[in-house]
């Protein structure tokens, strides 16, 4: 298992989660994948911590269910709002 790969996908669908446009599609991930404040909004490093906070979802079927959390959640979004960066909103 390489653990820093892991905690890296981890935070970059965190950060991706939370520039979706239809707030309400966050819940899913807040209920079902990462819970609010867990991780830092734009923490994108790997930190020594982050295993210890981060444990529970590096098993791979954990691992594997907050992946396909994340791409139901982008399926949604495509159809819904997309994603909300900095002014931009996708087209």
């Amino acid at each position: 298992m390489n653990k820093p790969e892991r905690i890296k996908l981890i935070k970059s669908m965190e950060f991706i989660i939370r520039q979706l446009n239809a707030e309400d599609q966050i819940d899913w991930w807040l209920v079902d994948g990462i819970a609010d404040g867990d991780i830092p909004y734009g923490e994108l490093d790997v930190k020594a911590e982050d295993e210890d906070l981060l444990d529970y979802f590096l098993d791979d079927k954990e691992f594997a269910h907050l992946m396909k959390i994340f791409l139901a959640t982008m399926h949604e979004a495509d159809e819904d709002g997309g994603l909300y960066c900095d002014g931009v909103v996708s087209e």
